[in-house]
């Protein structure tokens, strides 16, 4: 029902539903999303748990909702806890802190990106976006080129999802470290999506919201120039500006 008028009719709502993730067979995760490129789903999320995976596919037992991850034995036995996430939050469920902190290389990259082109990025990445416009309900990732090409866009109702099928596209073609590429999202910057930029060694990130302090902390620490509030041509650089060509 749409109101003011009350008239009843049919709309589009985004797929929301569980996938569990598995290591050699055991489960070791279980998070909220929307259904399509699992398997890159998988492995963003275990290249940004450094649980170092090789391949992804559907199990052996066919079972539903689930995506099995081949990796070695050492990456198997890192695993002390089991994950949870939700669609609002990729580190729900972890007991502390140092339990997100993945070790990753200092962003060495000297590449830069012109602020033209990085003010153009989320237009472009909305373009991308049929899912969203839809439906209203998905975040979005894009890869980017420094020039501004879209290689690779992924929605999700998490926006930690989104992020993790692009890194698991990009693992699949054998791109990472993401050394000479931009990453761009939908909303807005939270520690996450900056932790798992700095482990797929990107060294730009662009988003169309704010970045929350810990983003920022984590974003200066890593390396990363972090942009904010990309929108209406303008852009807000709060980490690494060198990188940021007028």
């Amino acid at each position: 029902m749409r109101l003011p008028g009350g008239r009843t009719e049919h709309d589009a709502v985004a797929v929301e539903q569980p996938l569990e993730i598995r290591i050699n067979g055991e489960a070791v995760a279980v998070t909220m999303r929307t259904p399509g490129h699992d398997e890159e789903l998988a492995l963003g999320f275990c290249l940004s748990e450094g649980l170092a995976p090789r391949s992804a596919s559907l199990p052996p037992d066919l079972a539903a909702n689930t995506v099995d991850v081949v990796a070695d034995e050492h990456a198997q036995a890192s695993v002390k806890r089991n994950f949870y996430t939700s669609s609002s939050c990729g580190v729900c469920g972890k007991g502390a802190l140092e339990a997100v902190a993945v070790d990753a290389a200092r962003v060495e990259s000297s590449t830069h990106i012109a602020a033209t082109v990085a003010s153009e990025l989320p237009i472009r990445l909305r373009e991308a976006q049929a899912a969203f416009a839809a439906t209203g309900g998905l975040h979005a990732t894009g890869l980017f080129t420094a020039g501004g090409e879209l290689l690779c866009a992924r929605e999700d109702v998490g926006r930690h999802n989104a992020m993790d099928k692009v890194i698991g596209w990009a693992f699949g073609r054998s791109l990472l470290p993401l050394s000479e590429h931009v990453l761009c999202v939908s909303g807005r910057l939270s520690f996450e999506l900056v932790q798992k930029a700095a482990v797929a060694g990107c060294p730009v990130l662009v988003a169309v919201g704010a970045p929350s302090t810990l983003a920022v902390e984590l974003a200066s620490d890593r390396g990363l120039t972090l942009c904010g509030f990309v929108r209406d041509r303008r852009v807000n650089v709060y980490t690494e500006p060198w990188r940021i060509t007028d």
